[in-house]
């Protein structure tokens, strides 16, 4: 088959409808009806709430023309399946909407084994979409399922709770300062180093295991996709509270480590492209919540503390300090699409 000769239906029957028909005919788990008809068709589960999700990625913008394929299928459904995780809720379908420059055969193979490898790892089913030509556009649609009590919603954070984040951040901002030339990486562990910010660019890590795991033992939780300081701040806003964190306290990998203090500093707090999770729980909990990430194998940290806003008109904020308690005066924000060079 040459590489003009794929149609629109011909790419989607032979890239992503083979893929998606994996399960036998009439599995309960899956979508009434996937693939092939108007709508697809996905049945309530008892007890459960549908969380639901949309995410686009936009080469130039979300990631590097010469990205490998095989990492932006990953990532495609990673940045879907994380808002999910973040709400506690376990993955169940998706569909993916995409435009293309060009129906290039190998291009499409890559692409389309990275997101179904994520996808089969998750049992999230692709039940529909749409293709077009255009400028590389991907946009996913992520459906799970969340008992309604126990969904980690942004407005519950409440007066005293710990503020906790899982992994490590600012890999992913590393990478993208080393491939803009923003800084570099130096010394015997410059290839290794480098290696592992494009990996945390490229091929995010959704935290759904940490998410279920979570519920009820958290409170208040997102996914960390526009850096800490911005998105903490969401939360905040959502819950009428203040913090008060720890900047020294934020975990950093020990490629992070051997960068310039200034520049940890600025990918820890204010980098995107994470996807880790940042949650409040009870003080209370804290032993729960080291039980939690040893069962699901994801370091958790502890770095603040959710604070009550002392009078109507205060506005929900971050104080900064050291690992001393000195107070920092830091001027951070997250990324905006719209303000962002």
């Amino acid at each position: 088959m040459s590489q003009t000769s794929l149609s629109e239906f011909s790419l989607i029957e032979r890239f992503f409808e083979r893929r998606a028909r994996n399960r036998p005919a009439g599995d309960a788990e899956g979508a009434a009806l996937g693939i092939g008809d108007d709508c697809a068709l996905i049945a309530p589960r008892a007890g459960q709430m549908l969380a639901i999700s949309t995410d686009m990625l936009v080469e130039g913008r979300h990631f590097f023309a010469d990205i490998d394929p095989h990492a932006l299928g990953h990532k495609t459904l990673a940045v879907n399946l994380s808002d999910l995780a973040a709400m506690g809720a376990k993955p169940r379908a998706f569909t993916l909407a995409i435009a293309l420059p060009h129906a290039r055969e190998a291009w499409l193979a890559a692409f389309s084994d990275g997101l179904f490898e994520l996808a089969e790892r998750f049992d999230c089913e692709l039940v529909g979409g749409d293709t077009t030509r255009g400028p590389l556009n991907l946009c996913v649609t992520v459906f799970g399922d969340v008992p309604p009590d126990a969904a980690l919603r942004r407005d519950a954070a409440r007066d005293g709770d710990d503020i906790w984040v899982s992994g490590t951040l600012g890999d992913a901002r590393a990478g993208l300062g080393v491939a803009r030339g923003e800084w570099s990486v130096a010394g015997d562990d410059a290839a290794r180093d480098a290696a592992a910010f494009r990996h945390a660019l490229e091929r995010p890590e959704p935290r759904v295991a940490l998410g279920i795991g979570l519920r009820g033992v958290a409170r208040a939780a997102l996914d960390i996709s526009d850096g800490l300081a911005g998105d903490l701040l969401h939360i905040l806003e959502r819950s009428r509270a203040s913090a008060s964190v720890n900047a020294d306290a934020v975990p950093r990998s020990a490629a992070l480590r051997r960068l310039p203090a200034d520049v940890q500093r600025r990918c820890t707090l204010t980098g995107g492209d994470d996807y880790e999770l940042c949650f409040s729980a009870p003080a209370a909990n804290r032993d729960a919540i080291e039980a939690i990430s040893t069962q699901v194998n994801v370091p958790l940290t502890r770095i603040g503390t959710i604070s009550a806003l002392q009078a109507p008109a205060d506005r929900p904020a971050i104080a900064w300090h050291d690992s001393a308690g000195a107070p920092l005066s830091l001027t951070l924000q997250g990324f905006d699409h719209f303000n962002a060079d």
